[in-house]
């Protein structure tokens, strides 16, 4: 990165353009139609196949909106955000000079397919979609101004801006109990990835973005567990949802270029394999934070995340790190999602394209620790 690390009792933290934050049951229903920018807005939705097909959700959002707010509906957003997929909702979108709204339902590749969308439709006419995000996972990217699709050859683009953050996030407990429980739970662990990378990444300031993310990784050690034994508890699904704002909201507009290494590999390893991202986080994080513990400084940050795992610290930067990594190790299996690359069909022959990827090299220390990472999980 070629921005100066902020040291952590100095620096500067600037916010998105997030207007609202709306969380609890039945959120949704009593919130959305007041979310629209005017009385006159008109709202195009963005979701998947799955939920427009298996739940009522769409319908519910389409009838609240009603023919007064309701422009059209794309549902055939898939996982990773295809570029197929993705240019014929951005041509739809366009169709329609009266669309001020854009309403994404759903994951990662819904909400990041309709910041894509507001993306290409500034690039054609200069002006950016109001976004409302109704989030159904952990996955968190209704908080990023970062938008990725995966293009013809199956690799993951990314396109970011400020203005690319959804205007409003409304966190609807309900509209997560259709959810599977291990796309929750591994969404769950994609924002604890979130959050402990942000620990050591050199533009988080103190306050509020590592004060943000240690709650958000209180939240999750503890809801987590108890989601999965209890997963309509709405209680659970709120906190958890919160926890997940957390785990990556405060780092605001600071964030440039990548989060960290479990990213980095998550990325190589999602839509090249058709892994999903939590499922990438299960696989890589533990290992590259036990890689982290190595050096000093990325083990003191690290360090300061046990006692929110339920652990005493040692007073050893190092052991503690390592104890975090044993700790996020212990959860991923508790909750039922440790994964072999081998479930995925990735054989030893793709070790070093995925360290490439990931690292962006052919060699050195950094892609032989990657390497050896990735060789772990075959």
């Amino acid at each position: 990165m070629s921005e100066t690390p902020i040291p952590a009792l100095k620096g500067l933290w600037q916010p998105t353009h997030l207007e609202r934050l709306h969380y609890g049951p039945s959120s949704v229903d009593e919130q959305l139609l007041a979310c629209l920018p005017s009385p006159s807005s008109k709202a195009f939705i963005i979701t998947g196949t799955s939920l427009a097909t298996t739940t009522p959700l769409v319908q519910q959002v389409e009838q609240l909106l009603g023919s007064k707010h309701h422009a059209g509906t794309y549902t055939k957003i898939g996982q990773h955000a295809p570029i197929a997929q993705l240019d014929e909702a951005t041509d739809t979108v366009a169709k329609d000079s009266s669309i001020d709204t854009i309403v994404s339902i759903g994951g990662g590749s819904p909400i990041d397919s309709a910041k894509a969308v507001s993306y290409r439709q500034h690039e054609r006419n200069g002006k950016y979609l109001f976004h409302i995000a109704i989030p159904t996972t952990l996955s968190a990217a209704e908080c990023t101004m970062m938008a990725g699709y995966t293009n013809e050859q199956g690799t993951k683009i990314a396109v970011s801006h400020p203005e690319l953050v959804p205007h409003v996030v409304i966190y609807d407990s309900k509209f997560a109990l259709d959810t599977p429980e291990r796309l929750w739970m591994s969404t769950g662990i994609r924002s604890l990835d979130h959050a402990v990378e942000l620990l050591y990444h050199p533009m988080a300031t103190e306050v509020p973005a590592k004060a943000m993310v240690l709650n958000a990784i209180e939240g999750l050690f503890t809801y987590l567990p108890k989601y999965k034994a209890d997963p309509k508890n709405e209680d659970y699904i709120t906190r958890l949802q919160l926890s997940s704002f957390g785990s990556i909201f405060p780092i605001g507009t600071n964030l440039k270029g990548g989060i960290g290494l479990s990213h980095a590999m998550g990325y190589a390893l999602g839509s090249p394999y058709g892994i999903p991202h939590g499922i990438t986080s299960c696989i890589t994080l533990p290992s590259v934070v036990r890689l982290k513990a190595q050096n000093p400084e990325d083990a003191a940050q690290l360090a300061r995340a046990l006692p929110y795992t339920g652990q005493a610290k040692t007073g050893d930067d190092r052991q503690d790190a390592l104890n975090v990594a044993d700790a996020i190790e212990k959860l991923i299996k508790d909750l039922g999602l440790e994964t072999s690359l081998r479930d995925y069909n990735v054989g030893k022959d793709q070790v070093a394209i995925i360290a490439k990827t990931a690292t962006k090299t052919e060699s050195g220390a950094l892609y032989d620790s990657v390497a050896k990472i990735v060789e772990s999980k075959l």
